[in-house]
């Protein structure tokens, strides 16, 4: 095969690639927020009037530990902090419902029944944008086991209980951490 019709060849490619690639069109409301987008954040960010991120940090450490958390892993260079905690996830509802289908229908619906799970919190600070803040957002995502001890789900905990009891003390800790107390 000459020089001058592998060049021809490989051209003709890249042209068609490029005329595919520009005929692909964006999907309507690709960059648009879900409709629950405002609702979750509200529920996730608070803003403290405070520079001090490491204060908020140690609070933040102290508050998750007395929440029950193992702290995993914090940066407080970049304003981070994650933890986790084991919990039961058994439900008997869910159970009670397995064992009848099991009864009726047959087979090991049992098995897809919740077991355990691991609860994570995420920590992330920063600067709020007049600087006069520190703006504070955590999320609660969980994983949830079967009793074949694999994995049902991995979700995002939006109960407003478990954020609202988690600010509540943080404030507290702040407060504490700012009298020394």
């Amino acid at each position: 095969m000459s020089k001058t019709s592998r060049l021809t060849k490989i051209s003709l490619i890249i042209i068609l690639c490029i005329g595919l690639v520009g005929c692909v069109s964006i999907p309507t409301g690709f960059l648009k927020p879900n409709e629950g987008y405002l609702e979750k954040r509200q529920l996730q960010i608070r803003q403290y009037d405070t520079t001090n991120e490491k204060q908020i940090l140690a609070a933040v450490a102290g508050v998750l530990q007395d929440l029950g958390f193992n702290l995993d892993d914090s940066e407080t260079d970049v304003g981070f902090v994650a933890a986790s905690k084991k919990a039961d996830a058994t439900n008997k509802g869910q159970v009670a419902s397995a064992v009848i289908l099991d009864i009726l229908v047959g087979g090991n619906n049992t098995a897809r029944c919740d077991k355990s799970q691991i609860i994570k919190a995420s920590v992330i600070t920063k600067p709020s944008l007049d600087g006069k803040k520190t703006v504070v957002r955590v999320t609660f995502q969980r994983i949830v086991w079967n009793m074949s001890n694999q994995i049902g789900r991995v979700e995002t905990i939006s109960d407003p209980l478990m954020y609202q009891k988690f600010y509540e003390s943080l404030s507290k800790a702040i407060f504490l951490e700012a009298q020394q107390i």
